[in-house]
């Protein structure tokens, strides 16, 4: 699921003052792009068993679709924050959406699948540069106080909402063909891109200055620090090319080889070999990093507790959450004979809660702490994939999949914005814009390494022998409660700091 970007807290202005039709419209602009960039991430689940059919592709191969635009999002984040603060906000969000459309229509007509799971790598990329870039230009362009904060809100209510639309709206398309999954969003884009020529303000490096319709405080320092980037060194730093095909290049393999183990063997060099390769790139981006006088991460940033509980936490939430969906279709389509229209219909209660309730998520925090809500927000998921393991079989969707799907959107009601809020919300604010880089990174890898292990499991399961339904998944969901445990297990040490702090 895509994650909102925090930002810092602004100071009040005058209530009375009024948007632009300029304003609004770059508000349509960068809202409705997140509402793409979130439902990207649902829109392949229920699409996954036709593709398989239609391009005769395993499940090791289909899964691709889903892990490859969470490896693009998260495995090239960092580089695209590197992008825009050398090249602006403006060119290259603009460039992201051409690029985007591109890869949406590449992606539909693919005959293989391999062309479109590499549209999807392109896809997440494009989307690690607009999602935290939309946020930079509200941050800049609308003015402070009550008119930014509601920009802010509706940009996070759209992002929210994404992935119940992606599901509702790939349920439906795939019913008809899955290509059309892949390429409704690429006139959308397009529209967002003619409009976003001439709404989307120019920031300082682009040459453009002011735009007439917002204070742009790029040439501040507080300006700098509400795109991520810290004080300026544009001229003396360089794109970090090798780290980031370093860091990409690790996960690929790491995904590929585990996908690799239920084909050819655990011992198999086809499997051994892209596992020790992504070990060693991941010593040699790790190596990279630590010797580069301007790094794309920061990693002392790493021995912050909170912000590291913050991230496993997320990630565990997210990777069990798509694990949970990516078994769930297979059940449902393989199995239990569902449309894909009815696996979204299924999927909706752990969905939607998040969306409905997205604009109040900073009450709950003000009212009961970040800490105690990661907590419950982690117990819940937890509690419900341990109800869909004991339920017996088959499960129906009454008695066993609609309860966990229940206490799994409750979990993302309460711990979705607090994960977000408590990684970043006690460190300075030079450090907030790194910081949210390397959590937004961090959740992204929970989720493609969550499903290809469970992918993995899967054709595992089903190659050993037949198996009734429940047994053929089984191995799948103990994971995705593993997952969901590790956590909850973080979320509790973080309540200790909570104490200690309080006395």
């Amino acid at each position: 699921m895509t994650s909102s970007f925090t930002s810092p807290p602004t100071a009040p202005a005058p209530a009375h003052a009024l948007w632009s039709p300029r304003l609004w419209g770059l508000l349509v602009v960068l809202a409705g792009n997140m509402l793409i960039d979130a439902l990207e991430v649902s829109v392949a689940l229920v699409a996954l068993p036709a593709i398989g059919t239609d391009l005769g592709a395993p499940l090791t191969t289909t899964q691709w679709t889903v892990t490859g635009f969470a490896i693009g999002f998260g495995g090239l984040m960092l580089l695209g924050a590197r992008a825009v603060a050398l090249l602006g906000r403006r060119r290259v969000y603009l460039a992201a959406l051409l690029c985007f459309a591109a890869a949406s229509l590449a992606g539909a007509l693919a005959e293989g699948p391999w062309l479109l799971a590499a549209t999807r790598v392109v896809k997440g990329f494009c989307a690690a540069l607009t999602a935290p870039t939309g946020l930079a230009i509200i941050a800049t362009a609308f003015p402070e106080g009550p008119a930014r904060n509601r920009a802010l809100s509706v940009y996070t209510f759209f992002g929210a909402g994404g992935f119940t639309t992606g599901l509702l709206l790939s349920g439906w398309l795939t019913g008809v063909s899955w290509r059309l999954t892949f390429a409704f969003p690429a006139p959308v884009v397009l529209v967002l891109f003619v409009l976003g020529l001439r709404l989307i303000p120019r920031s300082v490096n682009e040459g453009g200055g002011r735009q007439g319709h917002g204070p742009v405080r790029g040439r501040t320092g507080e300006g700098r620090r509400a795109a991520g980037r810290g004080p300026s060194r544009e001229g003396s730093r360089s794109f970090g090319l090798a780290s980031a095909a370093a860091f990409l290049g690790a996960l690929l393999a790491l995904v590929g080889g585990t996908v690799s183990v239920p084909v050819h063997g655990v011992a198999d060099l086809r499997s051994t070999g892209p596992l020790a390769l992504g070990a060693l790139l991941l010593v040699l981006y790790v190596a990279r990093e630590r010797a580069a006088a301007d790094p794309l991460a920061r990693l002392p940033l790493l021995r912050d507790g909170a912000m590291v509980r913050s991230a496993i936490g997320a990630a565990c939430l997210n990777g069990s959450y798509l694990g949970l969906l990516f078994v769930l279709t297979h059940h449902f389509q393989t199995f239990a004979d569902r449309s894909p229209w009815q696996t979204a219909l299924a999927f909706l209660p752990a969905a939607l809660p998040l969306a409905v309730t997205a604009l109040f998520s900073g009450r709950l925090i003000a009212r009961f702490g970040a800490p105690g809500l990661i907590a419950a927000g982690a117990l819940l998921p937890f509690a419900g994939y341990l109800l869909l393991l004991r339920t017996p079989e088959p499960p129906t969707y009454a008695t066993g999949i609609l309860p966990t799907m229940l206490l799994v959107g409750a979990g993302f009601v309460l711990s979705f914005a607090a994960l977000n809020s408590r990684a970043t919300a006690h460190l300075a604010p030079e450090e907030r814009g790194a910081a949210g880089a390397l959590y937004q990174t961090a959740v992204q890898l929970g989720a493609a390494l969550t499903v290809a292990l469970v992918a993995a499991l899967l054709a595992g399961s089903a190659a050993a022998g037949p198996h009734t339904a429940s047994g053929t998944v089984r191995p799948a969901l103990i994971l995705v409660a593993a997952v969901g445990g590790l956590g909850l297990l973080t979320a509790l040490t973080g309540l200790g700091p909570r104490r200690r702090a309080a006395r």
